[in-house]
């Protein structure tokens, strides 16, 4: 095996690692925040779910920022994966050990999130230094990031069974194992240390708007992510009466073919450019969100969740690729993450819209807006494409 297609499974590894501890959680989040004091389901969750990603939103950037600065990746990755697990664990000890209340149990929260994303977001953009074409690396960090995902959600649904904390201790043992596979990947970080590097940096976005496109369908597609997260958990549980295994396997049926589909997907993507696998997703992803919610019977909206797999499947690995098209090399790791911080406001977006929504007029509404909403931003933001520069274009619409 070469070394880029070793580090390549290396990366991806890690991606997986980070992605399955944190989607163990999500099958039976009602059931973990009642463990550690909440007295609501729905809004306990929403808060709960919303502390973690509030806290990628503010501090993916600033892991982006100061691996560019140091231009270094894999120290910053061993200490965000290693925070993550510390977190997760005292997740598991504090609120019964220190009688804490939830608002409390909140802050340790938001403290996991804020550690975890740096490795998360770096170990993208360690893919991103690779060679060997940004659809095949995306495509691996996408199948990375749907196997997490769709063995997570239903291996999460059985440690459920086991007692509510044992999901948390599984994902700090988890990043501590992402960790000690960051150690043997060598750093292919562009540059040198150079003083300014972090204003550089931070300008990134201004000099690129550009990358202002796949921004914005990173953000619709993690709003769905994290409507399903949240909403769909619940609602599973409540319209169709299944227990945390049983969410846990509906959840799986979006995230295996978003698994399997996205490597083969990137690779088309190198082909064919990255504006027809976007736009015909696009296109059919918020009415597959709508067919799951109007589906009468458990079985059919199984079978709308594979749907909704297979076209997210579709335009992740393109989207994500397009950051790497775009971004100058000596600032990818703020490229990587203004593009996680995108998805990360995204998914606070989804839990926050779909939570509320969902509370005060129903889940089909809930449903019906997280559709309109995808639809409708993917539809507004597909005429950018046609205002790139001449470089820009030949990797949107191939070469």
């Amino acid at each position: 095996m070469s070394p880029t297609r070793r580090d390549r499974s290396v990366l991806a590894s890690v991606v997986f690692a980070v992605l399955l501890a944190q989607v163990l959680l999500y099958p039976g989040v009602p059931d973990l925040v009642a463990a550690v004091g909440a007295t609501t389901a729905l809004d306990a969750s929403m808060w709960f779910l919303v502390a973690e990603f509030a806290a990628f939103v503010v501090c993916a950037g600033l892991w982006g920022a100061a691996s560019d600065t140091a231009g270094r990746r894999v120290p910053f990755i061993v200490a965000g994966a290693l925070g993550g697990a510390v977190g997760y664990f005292a997740l598991a000890v504090l609120p019964a050990a220190l009688s804490l209340s939830f608002a409390e149990v909140l802050v340790v929260r938001a403290l996991q999130g804020a550690t975890t994303i740096g490795a998360f977001s770096l170990a993208m953009t360690m893919l991103m230094d690779l060679g060997g074409g940004h659809g095949r690396n995306m495509g691996a960090a996408g199948i990375a990031i749907g196997l997490g995902t769709a063995i997570g959600a239903p291996l999460g649904g059985q440690l459920y069974g086991f007692g509510p904390f044992v999901p948390l201790y599984a994902a700090g043992v988890l990043l501590v194992c992402a960790g000690g596979l960051a150690l043997f990947i060598p750093d292919r970080a562009p540059g040198e240390r150079r003083s300014g590097r972090l204003s550089r940096a931070l300008a990134t976005l201004s000099e690129r708007p550009s990358l202002g496109l796949p921004y914005v369908f990173g953000f619709i597609d993690r709003l769905t992510a994290g409507f399903f997260a949240l909403v769909g958990t619940v609602y599973f549980r409540e319209a169709f009466g299944l227990d945390a295994a049983a969410t846990g396997v509906m959840l799986g049926l979006f995230f295996a073919p978003f698994a399997l589909l996205q490597y083969p997907f990137g690779v088309l993507s190198d082909r064919v450019g990255r504006a027809v696998p976007i736009a015909v997703g696009s296109a059919l992803y918020g009415l597959a969100v709508v067919g799951v919610g109007l589906s009468p019977t458990v079985e059919i909206a199984g079978v709308a969740m594979v749907a909704v797999g297979v076209i997210g499947a579709l335009m992740a690995p393109a989207t994500m690729a397009l950051v790497s098209d775009l971004a100058d090399d000596s600032a990818r790791g703020t490229a990587m993450a203004g593009f996680n911080v995108f998805g990360s406001l995204g998914f606070l977006v989804g839990m926050l819209v779909g939570g509320t929504v969902a509370d005060e007029f129903g889940f089909l509404a809930a449903f019906v807006v997280a559709g309109a909403l995808e639809t409708g931003l993917a539809l507004v933001s597909l005429p950018l494409f046609f205002r790139f520069d001449f470089e820009d274009r030949r990797a949107v619409f191939g070469r």
